[in-house]
């Protein structure tokens, strides 16, 4: 069983805006998820509790985040 098989749906994410330097991974992996800011260039979570199938790229997008600014919990 894939860990996306096995979610809750309590898996929640979040991103503090001050540690981002804007690269854009994440939204390069999860679109759905991620935006970046039109102003500032910086992270926005669209949604803070993913889908099932959304896990694997939420996990791409966090593992890949040079500045550390993304959370899974």
């Amino acid at each position: 069983m894939t860990l996306s098989a096995q979610a809750s749906g309590h898996e929640r994410v979040s991103a503090e805006r001050d540690r981002c330097v804007g690269a854009g991974r994440c939204v390069l992996a999860a679109p759905a998820v991620f935006h970046q800011d039109d102003e500032d260039g910086l992270v926005l979570v669209l949604a803070e509790r993913p889908t099932a199938a959304q896990l694997d790229a939420v996990r791409e997008a966090v593992c890949s985040c040079p500045s550390g600014a993304l959370f899974l919990r």
